[in-house]
């Protein structure tokens, strides 16, 4: 396959990632934010996208092996119409409908929608092993330009959620998006050039499982650095930060909305920002492997202090403050560029551990594990806010960390 061939089908699958992240991130923020206004608990606001984070891990095994069979386009065409299908199911929602048959609904859209994600990102993320150009640290470069413009997507999606909310209403909202993504998947169907592999017949199920040492405790290393992460982020933040900001009135909520989605946008933003910029930070061009997994255990040992600081301050300060609002957002947005760093990491030495031929397989049992750490952190959110507030959510995090750098000093220990 020529460089010219590999670069039109890195772009191809970069614009469909593109496309798909940012409706994943708005719908999250209208799910979370419609179903917070309509009085959930956090417990119940986290059981929302519980099947999300278990599809995820369900899937991610199978996905490699499907992959495999049958080739990364087609596991890339079905992420994005499955979403379009969970988009305008969720459009249905009957607002008159008792509590928990709208949470077994939406969970079960939100499942959906989880298996769609994560055959889309498997997808993505496997090709670009396949694509890169070899050498002068072309695959870290290709694979954090991949990840880290797919974050800045879905921040951007945060915020078009929560506007999109308070200015069209949910069901218009929902709506919209899957109309756009399926003119989306339309177009890169007719427009997808050759240059990915179209799988073989006799890839076998029980492949999935990796033997490699290094794959292992890298995986182990994501679930808890993904943990760490959606502990605070997916209730606890928003859900306090809701509680600071809303006076109660309608335009109170709206302003609220705003706000919130708009944090959740830049964090997620620098995020992106930061990984696409990490081959550049880490001089990844002209370190070996062997420093670049060293690389791995200083940084998340450095990513510990932030949340575990923040909790300190938030058992201080006692109540929330206007003081303490600003320390959480500037120390969030802190956290956010370390995890970055830590996570183009990961993502890089995934694809430098595993071989072409067990591409789909060693990237979809390590997005598992992602999955896994992202349903961890999911439950733990609501349950940590719901017995301790915002500052469990941040106890919980710097453990999560802890156990992430145990896994990691692991890495590259053959002996």
């Amino acid at each position: 396959m020529s460089r010219p061939a590999g670069l039109s089908a890195y772009v191809a699958v970069t614009a469909a990632y593109w496309a798909f992240m940012l409706t994943d991130g708005a719908l999250r923020m209208l799910v979370l934010l419609h179903f917070h206004g309509l009085g959930f608990s956090p417990v119940q606001l986290a059981y929302l996208f519980v099947l999300y984070e278990i599809a995820g891990v369900v899937t991610n095994l199978s996905a490699g092996w499907i992959a495999a069979r049958f080739g990364l386009t087609s596991t890339l065409y079905a992420g994005l119409g499955l979403q379009v299908l969970a988009l305008l199911a969720l459009a249905q929602l009957d607002p008159s409908w008792a509590v928990g048959a709208s949470v077994l609904y939406v969970m079960a859209v939100q499942g959906a929608s989880g298996v769609a994600k994560d055959l889309a990102k498997m997808s993505s993320k496997s090709a670009v092993k396949l694509l890169a150009p070899e050498g002068e640290g072309g695959l870290f470069r290709w694979v954090a330009l991949l990840t880290g413009s797919k974050n800045a997507v879905k921040g951007l999606g945060f915020l078009l959620g929560a506007a999109a909310l308070g200015v069209l209403g949910f069901v218009p909202s929902v709506l919209g998006m899957a109309a756009v993504l399926a003119l989306i998947l339309a177009v890169v169907v007719l427009k997808m050039p050759a240059g990915l592999p179209a799988g073989r017949k006799g890839a076998k199920f029980s492949e999935v499982l990796s033997k490699n040492r290094d794959i292992n405790w890298l995986s182990a290393a994501r679930v808890f650095l993904f943990g760490a992460r959606d502990v605070w982020f997916v209730v606890g933040i928003p859900i306090y930060f809701y509680a600071v900001l809303s006076d109660g009135s309608e335009a109170g909520n709206r302003a609220a909305f705003f706000l919130i989605g708009s944090f959740m946008a830049v964090w997620t933003i620098l995020y992106g920002a930061v990984q696409a910029s990490a081959p550049r930070l880490l001089r990844a061009k002209t370190r070996p492997d062997t420093e670049i997994v060293a690389l791995a255990r200083h940084w998340v040992a450095a990513l510990f202090f932030v949340p575990a600081g923040l909790t300190g301050l938030v058992y201080l300060a006692g109540a929330p403050a206007p003081w303490l609002t600003v320390v959480l957002v500037v120390g969030l947005l802190l956290f956010g560029a370390l995890f970055a760093v830590n996570s183009a990491l990961h993502s890089y030495l995934v694809l430098a551990f595993t071989s072409a031929e067990r591409v789909t397989l060693d990237v979809g049992f390590y997005y598992m594990a992602n999955a896994a750490g992202r349903l961890l952190g999911t439950v733990m959110s609501g349950l940590s806010y719901q017995l301790g507030g915002v500052a469990l959510c941040l106890a919980t995090a710097a453990l999560f960390i802890a156990l992430s750098w145990v896994a990691t000093s692991k890495l590259g220990q053959h002996g």
